[in-house]
């Protein structure tokens, strides 16, 4: 029972990290793609890529699934699959999720390949991690003090985007842009943002140790 378990876990790990790695890449292709029609510099696109909190967070999701299909003892590995760093990460891709499709999925209709990016990173791919989390992530050792070091990721993150949008005038989404909105607007937007994710992760931790209890109660 052990072997066809383990394998169809693999399975199901495996076609999580292939679409999540195709997700990013055809994004990446497609500014690439845009940078390179208008002449522009690809190191620029690249820079670009690399400011949206989604592709952050959905490369985190990729370099965890990967971890979890190679064999091969490491320091980076034991790190990136300590429960807590996996359920951190877990908060975080359901912000993606939650935030794109409640703030700006009206705001643009995607066609084609950015259709299918979209989609990968915004829904699908969460989606996968989120069973990833629930199903394959040990249960049990989450306390209230991992939300205050979840924290830090999102917070670095906006604090990059405004300095980054200070000194080019070019925010990664329309409500962080001070250009438009003023940096108090900002701030109580982010501060929205920001419960939101205090949200999730108590009911991560909350879940967390609900299972972790009737694991123990079940021995």
């Amino acid at each position: 029972m052990k072997g066809p378990h383990l394998t169809l876990r693999q399975r199901f790990v495996s076609v999580a990290a292939l679409l999540a790695w195709a997700g990013l890449s055809i994004q990446l292709y497609l500014i690439l793609l845009g940078r390179w029609e208008l002449g522009a510099s690809l190191l620029g696109g690249l820079v670009s890529f690399f400011s949206f909190f989604t592709v952050l967070t959905n490369l985190l999701v990729a370099v965890v699934l990967t971890w979890e299909l190679t064999p091969r003892p490491s320091p980076a590995r034991r790190w990136f699959l300590r429960p807590s760093v996996r359920s951190g990460i877990a908060v975080s891709i359901a912000l993606v999720s939650l935030a794109y499709n409640l703030l700006l999925r009206h705001l643009w209709q995607p066609e084609g390949w950015q259709f299918v990016a979209d989609e990968l990173l915004h829904d699908v791919v969460p989606l996968l991690y989120i069973a990833y989390w629930w199903r394959c992530v040990p249960k049990g050792s989450l306390r209230l003090g991992h939300v205050g070091l979840w924290m830090i990721y999102p917070l670095v993150y906006f604090a990059y985007a405004l300095l980054r949008g200070d000194l080019l005038a070019a925010y990664p989404y329309p409500f962080i842009d001070v250009a438009s909105l003023g940096y108090p607007q900002v701030f109580i937007n982010a501060g929205g943002i920001l419960a939101g994710f205090v949200g999730i992760a108590l009911g991560v931790v909350g879940v967390d140790r609900w299972v972790g209890r009737r694991s123990i109660k079940a021995l």
